[in-house]
Parts: C-alpha cells; structure tokens; sequence
C-alpha cells in the first residue's frame, strides 16, 4: 500500500471555510472586539462615578 498525498479540498469546502472565515474576520471578532472595549469603559465609567476621578484629591 502506497503512501499517497491527501487530495485537494473539494471546491464547494474552500468555499465554504473562505466564507467562514470572512464572517468570523470582518463579522463577528469586531462585534466582540468593540463589546469587550465598551464594556471596560463602562465599567471604568461606573467605578469613577462612585468613587471619583483618579489623581490626588482637589482641595
């Protein structure tokens, strides 16, 4: 028995996993990205709205 080389994907598949990877690239890691940035700076937010800026206290 011959050792052969695994066959190209079939074209349907590149498609598919090209497709795949435009969603996840351009659709759904910047939805995330612009969550997870949001969601720090409201947490920053809040934190400042209880507990003041940061920095020395005014006199």
């Amino acid at each position: 028995m011959a050792d052969h080389p695994p066959s190209p994907a079939p074209k349907s598949s590149r498609r598919r996993e090209l497709l795949t990877f435009f969603i996840l690239a351009f659709g759904i890691w910047p939805i995330i990205a612009v969550g997870i940035v949001g969601g720090y700076g409201f947490l920053v937010w809040g934190f400042q709205i209880i507990y003041g800026p940061p920095g020395p206290p005014g006199h």
